[in-house]
Order: C-alpha cells, then sequence, then structure tokens
C-alpha cells in the first residue's frame, strides 16, 4: 500500500514537495504523471538497494528525490514548476529492482499504485 500526500495549486516558478509513505519497503519506488489528455508518463524513481535514483528528461535537473528509510517514505521536490507539469501525479512502486534497466520501468511493471495528487502550475 501507497500512501501520498502533497501537491495543490501553485505559479510558474514555485516549488512543491510530493510524500509517498509504503506500508513495506519495495525494490523500486518512484512516480508517474498523467496529464489532461495524455498517457501516463515516467517522471523519477529510486531503487531502495544503492538508491540509485532516474528522472525523466523532462524534469532532470528540477526534480529531486530524497529519503527517509525509517519511514519507509520518498519524497519528490519539484522546483521551478511550470504549467506543463500540471498532472495528476501517482506514486508506483515494483518489487523488482528496475535500476539496471530503467527503461523497463513502466505502468504495466508497476505492482502498486498511489491514490494519485493533483498538481497545477499556472503561469
Amino acid at each position: 500500500q501507497l500512501t501520498e500526500s502533497g501537491g495543490g495549486s501553485v505559479e510558474a516558478g514555485a516549488s512543491l514537495t510530493l510524500s509517498c509513505a509504503a506500508s513495506r519497503r519495495p525494490a523500486t519506488q518512484g512516480w508517474f504523471r498523467q496529464g489532461p489528455g495524455k498517457e501516463r508518463e515516467f517522471v523519477a524513481a529510486m531503487s531502495w538497494v544503492g538508491h540509485i535514483m532516474k528522472y525523466a528528461d523532462a524534469v532532470e535537473g528540477r526534480f529531486t528525490i530524497t529519503r527517509d528509510n525509517a519511514k519507509n517514505t520518498r519524497y519528490l521536490k519539484m522546483n521551478n514548476l511550470t504549467p506543463a507539469d500540471t498532472a495528476v501525479y501517482y506514486c508506483a512502486s515494483s518489487i523488482y529492482d528496475w535500476a539496471k534497466n530503467w527503461n523497463g520501468f513502466q505502468p504495466s511493471a508497476v505492482d502498486t499504485w498511489g491514490q494519485g495528487s493533483q498538481v497545477t502550475v499556472s503561469s
């Protein structure tokens, strides 16, 4: 089970942080997002072993994953948000470690989804 929090409505250039608490420690944990009329796409993820991270090109340098292992929680800090970042953000996890093949961590590979958090960025 994944429990999400965070999200909201902000202006362009602002920052937001999403959190995702896992009831059990998965091998891979991260986020996907789905904008209006778009398919769900990969945003960022971290492997629990080695803490190897992967970011989509669209968010590289602006989004950062941090962790609190004691709480089985991952955080997605989103800086310099733009209207293109507007979407529902879904926390996701997998029992497999996708660090050696991040291209494989697609929606079809996700075992557990969070409930989703709306992020709206206005210009």
